[in-house]
């Protein structure tokens, strides 16, 4: 197969794999995963010449470690010690020493102990932190927990990928090259991180002056591969530049931009080496170790839910937190993967249920988060008691509280509108899922509580029957849309205003009942045009008038932007966008009026027209379109391409 073939093989198989996990909620790390397998030797045998695609998967390891190099924090580990290097550290070492007992004690090598410890004392990042992510929980108790762990997890793989190569030599030896490896890490990583830091600052502002996005990626790439390379000829393994780079840039102002331009190449390229590591699944020596991949399975979800939820709770968490975490950090993850990888020697047997134990555990890791919670509920009373106690809490706080508003977050923007409130006499009280927020602020005389605005409970607690307004101060749309569904089932005549980062949701969150949404950048830009108009010498009044009509009007005016190649957007194909269109000699729509057209039905209607150098901003549906009219098309990326065909094609 020609280089050409066997990536346009791996780039079919895995577009339509991802595509199908995607639906049905699982991770695409298993969709890669499934097409390694299937197109492997071990299957239909399509990708004979394995190596030159192991070659290129070197690199998604690398990239990953670039990243959490990047997301690396030294005050973030400051803040997190105590769960990053108390129950973070606590559970790697005992998951391994753990795992080594029971493989010493089958007749295994202390060696393989070892690896298969650190394999299985990993967990999903990618996977964990999403799943938080949509379930609100990452300022929780649980959440917390959860988050510092993994960052110990993926700090532990740095010293775990040059250990374990090295696990084949002989006891005397490998304590010899693991203690030159040592001297040698801590060299490099001196004369890097002393004299790295001064020169990377200088040498990004040198690139970023030449104002080229292409130049910028060209550095990104150099800085990754060149530090990569520096480490693997000292002897050590290329993701350790990979992370020390990532480390270095992370202190720059740079940050942000470089995740944003590295991400398209970690992402494909880690595609690619879980396809690798998914050929090495061999489906005929797994139907004869069907029982010990179900013991390993089994052993690998009871043991290390064990260990999380027992430190936890013996370094003072809650029973139901313990057992959450517990359920949360039981199953593997994807850098379990990257040390299998990376581990010599190892019989094929034991690979294959390892590799098969690691995969299943994390196909079953989001049903487990699922109904952690009602696992947490019937087995431990005391949830029941905690649970009542806060609504208690809440309830007794907005007891005296009447017509007040309910502020749903307590963040910035939750004490600026509760300090205008309190300044015109009215009385609030703010639900905040943060405990530390939630303590300082409440001894400084904040009206603020610990309680989840997204439960119905709680907003009942604060006194929704009672209240005047809910405002739902975080940019949260999910929560924003519970909110809305709890008031509308319990109290649909109380209004609800509700914040929002920009446009798109704007009719989405009208439609689910909220009498006012603010969307953050079209009120700045109100503001910007407000002070502007002021200061050219536009009357107070008229500034203001226009304010209003423009608000009245749901922020019509200021729908929809020109895009450019600067506007980077996950959502961009769901976001309002303009478009401005040429009528040329013969296209379809000259002669025609827009009420003929009816763009309207193809989700896309018409801001403005241009002609002969006259703008006219909503035009009427009688008017008529000329030869050489410039017409502006307002709707999202599929709309305007569909009105675009209409207004050209015949």
């Amino acid at each position: 197969m020609s280089a050409l073939s066997l990536v346009l093989l791996l780039l079919g198989a895995s577009v339509l794999a991802v595509v199908l996990f995607r639906r049905f909620n699982l991770p695409p790390v298993l969709g890669y995963l499934a097409v390694g397998s299937i197109i492997g030797p071990h299957a239909l045998n399509l990708m004979s010449d394995i190596h030159r695609a192991e070659y290129l998967a070197e690199f998604g390891v690398v990239f990953l470690m670039f990243s959490i190099g990047l997301e690396f924090s030294l005050p973030k580990l400051h803040a997190m010690k105590r769960i990053v290097f108390g129950l973070g550290l606590l559970q790697v070492v005992l998951t391994l020493l753990l795992v080594m007992v029971l493989v010493i004690a089958l007749g295994i090598g202390w060696q393989l102990g070892i690896a298969l410890g650190a394999v299985f004392a990993m967990s999903s990042t990618a996977v964990l932190t999403k799943l938080l992510a949509e379930r609100m929980e990452l300022d929780s108790a649980h959440g917390r927990q959860v988050i510092g762990v993994l960052l110990f997890q993926d700090l532990a793989v740095v010293p775990l990928l040059v250990l374990l190569p090295s696990l084949t030599q002989p006891p005397g030896e490998l304590a010899m090259l693991m203690g030159i490896a040592m001297l040698k890490a801590v060299a490099v990583l001196a004369l890097i991180l002393v004299f790295g830091q001064k020169l990377m600052r200088k040498w990004f502002h040198f690139v970023a002056r030449a104002k080229s996005g292409e130049v910028f990626v060209l550095n990104v790439l150099l800085i990754t591969l060149g530090l990569a390379t520096i480490t693997e000829h000292a002897g050590l393994s290329l993701a350790l530049g990979a992370f020390v780079a990532g480390m270095l840039i992370s202190e720059t102002e740079f940050r942000m931009q470089v995740e944003e331009d590295i991400k398209p190449f970690r992402d494909v390229l880690m595609g690619l080496f879980f396809v690798t590591i998914g050929v090495k699944l061999d489906m005929n020596i797994l139907v004869g170790l069907w029982w010990q991949v179900g013991l390993v399975l089994i052993s690998l979800l009871l043991f290390k839910a064990l260990i999380v939820g027992a430190l936890s709770w013996k370094l003072g968490g809650t029973p139901g937190n313990s057992i959450r975490s517990a359920l949360w950090l039981c199953a593997g993850g994807e850098f379990g993967f990257v040390l299998l990888g990376v581990i010599a020697n190892m019989p094929k047997a034991i690979e294959q249920v390892a590799l098969t134990a690691l995969v299943l555990s994390m196909l079953i890791a989001p049903f487990i988060v699922q109904y952690s919670e009602r696992l947490v509920m019937r087995f431990v009373a005391s949830e029941w008691l905690l649970r009542s106690m806060q609504v208690t809490q809440i309830a007794a706080h907005s007891m005296t509280s009447e017509k007040h508003a309910i502020l749903c977050g307590f963040g910035r923007n939750g004490q600026y509108l509760a300090r205008f409130l309190a300044q015109e006499g009215v009385q609030s009280i703010a639900l905040d899922l943060d405990p530390d927020r939630v303590r300082e602020a409440a001894a400084g005389g904040e009206s603020v509580v610990f309680g989840d605005a997204g439960r119905k409970e709680a907003l009942m607690a604060a006194g929704l029957m009672r209240a005047s307004v809910v405002i739902v101060t975080m940019s949260d749309t999910p929560l924003a849309e519970k909110v809305l569904h709890h008031v509308q089932e319990m109290r649909p005549d109380l209004p609800v205003v509700v914040r929002t980062s920009d446009e798109k949701d704007m009719n989405r969150l009208a439609s689910a009942g909220a009498a006012e949404v603010v969307p953050e950048t079209l009120e700045a830009s109100l503001m910007l045009a407000s002070h502007a108009l002021v200061l050219v010498g536009v009357p107070i009044n008229r500034v203001l008038k226009r304010i209003r009509q423009t608000r009245s009007q749901r922020y019509r005016l200021l729908r929809g932007f020109y895009r450019g190649l600067s506007d980077r957007d996950e959502d961009e194909g769901s976001q309002p966008r303009l478009h401005s269109i040429w009528l040329t000699p013969g296209a379809a729509a000259i002669g025609q009026t827009l009420g003929e057209l009816g763009l309207e039905l193809l989700g896309c209607e018409v801001s403005a027209i241009r002609r002969r150098g006259i703008r006219a901003l909503e035009p009427a549906a009688e008017t008529r379109l000329d030869e050489g009219d410039v017409v502006v098309v307002l709707g999202e990326q599929g709309a305007v391409v569909a009105a675009e065909e209409r207004l050209l094609k015949r």
